[in-house]
């Protein structure tokens, strides 16, 4: 089980820093245009930056505090804060009538419920 949690935080680490690189380094322009940017077009320059941040954080989240033993409890939290992103970007590719982003935010939502229940009840660390 250990193994199988590692996978997919792993997995949710590699879409939080894909995530987070293009929202911190790709200008608004070129991420409006892009499918599945199309919310930037009505956000701030300055709130898709931070999105951006915090995407790279909750990479790092995800997997340093295990890796090097220190608070190893915040992988957990970083999972479950990011349950509370993926509501917003669900809500979000919702309002712009775009199911099938609805439905990649919720297995990404998924799989972070995995991680908070496999970490505090099937294998914590």
């Amino acid at each position: 089980m250990n193994l199988t949690l590692w996978i997919v935080t792993g997995l949710l680490a590699t879409v939080a820093l894909a995530g987070g690189i293009t929202k911190t380094f790709v200008p608004k322009p070129k991420l409006a245009a892009a499918h599945g940017g199309e919310w930037t077009a009505d956000a701030t320059p300055g709130f898709i930056k931070i999105l951006g941040i915090t995407e790279l954080l909750a990479a790092a989240g995800l997997i340093l505090p295990a890796a090097l033993h220190i608070a190893p409890v915040m992988v957990t939290v970083t999972a479950a804060a990011w349950i509370l992103l993926m509501f917003g970007a669900m809500r979000t590719h919702a309002r712009l009538h775009q199911p099938n982003l609805v439905a990649v935010n919720a297995i990404y939502l998924a799989l972070a419920l995995f991680i908070v229940i496999g970490r505090l009840t099937l294998h914590p660390f």
